[in-house]
């Protein structure tokens, strides 16, 4: 059979920005991916991890990079990202009735957007599974869906899922009490509404700040039990170089759960240096494992993102002439002057659940 190029994936407007080769008229991909952009991004850039996705597992996934928060639109706020997000992947879904499974590839704040929209678009067992699963001992047992599919991957990349409040999360204010201060004053006025939700500053309706919220089931919104859904929970964080996102924020961990690395774990995944599987554990466990003095509500977002397992997976780029931009090279965002992030990308895929 003549080999024939289709649409891997696609933009709502109908146009493809990436073919792949496939040896059949109809696709038996039914595993829908869905990459989304950090702050003032695009669709594209997730390009090329999106073209070696299917390159690498052909006629198993289908790859949609979304385009409802770019640029300006960013800096909406989490909370209304999330639910462009929720509302394009329910779009996709019913444009492509054969998928099955869903999985998400985030980066940065696109990390927490995603933790937004999928707390939208969960749904609980049906009754009749829930008295099945009634017997399990892992909570994580009991799942229902997203969107209607079975979740499978949560993949973030350099998110900062603690938020970027003091403590020397955003590391291009060095860690200067001062200079910390002052952003938390000010980040609105650059990042608008999505400043206020990244620093916490945010108290809609004397609510508690929106990243404190997504750490539990908050109504109709099951954050929580969205992310119990999915099999894998993976984030992706750089040890350092990166000033934009600290290393602690982004791997969900303590000043005193830093781990120490090593230069090369792996020939195969030269940037990777640390990896290491979480398991869940309950608040009283938590309570043990509190930094004295550590910030309230950091520790509140770290003990609640702890109810649920996560495999943590610690990159660096120290020895990269382009080391300064760890942000972008991470996710690989531009071809030629990030390119020494594939190896990350390579690791995400070949570790799959598809």
């Amino acid at each position: 059979m003549d080999e024939k190029k289709v649409c891997a994936t696609e933009s709502n407007d109908g146009s493809c920005d990436v073919w792949s080769a496939k040896f059949s008229d109809s696709s038996s991909a039914d595993h829908l991916v869905v990459m989304v952009n950090g702050i003032l991004g695009s669709a594209t850039d997730w390009k090329f991890a999106a073209e070696q996705f299917v390159k690498e597992l052909p006629d198993k996934v289908f790859v949609h990079c979304s385009e409802r928060n770019v640029s300006m639109l960013t800096l909406d706020g989490v909370d209304v990202m999330g639910d462009r997000l929720a509302e394009e992947v329910l779009e996709v879904i019913k444009k492509k009735p054969n998928m099955q499974k869903i999985s998400f590839v985030a980066h940065s704040v696109g990390g927490l957007v995603a933790r937004y929209a999928i707390g939208k678009l969960y749904k609980p067992p049906e009754k009749g599974h829930m008295e099945e699963w009634g017997n399990k001992d892992s909570k994580e047992d009991s799942v229902g869906t997203i969107g209607g599919l079975e979740a499978m991957n949560f993949i973030t990349v350099a998110t900062p899922h603690l938020g970027s409040r003091g403590n020397k999360q955003v590391p291009f204010l060095f860690g200067v009490p001062a200079f910390e201060k002052v952003a938390s004053c000010v980040i609105h006025l650059i990042f608008r509404r999505t400043g206020r939700h990244l620093f916490l500053t945010d108290d809609d309706e004397g609510k508690p700040p929106l990243l404190e919220r997504m750490v539990q089931d908050d109504n109709d919104l099951y954050f929580l039990s969205a992310l119990r859904t999915f099999k894998r929970r993976i984030v992706y964080s750089n040890v350092g170089y990166d000033h934009i996102v600290g290393w602690r924020t982004s791997s969900i961990r303590r000043d005193s759960e830093l781990p120490k690395w090593k230069d090369i774990l792996n020939e195969q995944y030269p940037h990777i240096v640390y990896e290491e599987h979480c398991k869940a554990c309950d608040a009283e466990q938590s309570d043990i494992m509190k930094d004295h003095g550590s910030d309230k509500i950091e520790e509140e977002l770290v003990t609640g993102l702890s109810q649920v397992s996560w495999e943590k997976v610690d990159v660096s780029f120290r020895t990269s002439k382009n080391r300064f931009a760890a942000h972008s090279i991470i996710q690989v965002k531009d071809q030629i002057t990030h390119i020494e992030g594939a190896d990350v990308i390579q690791h995400m895929i070949d570790h799959f659940l598809v």
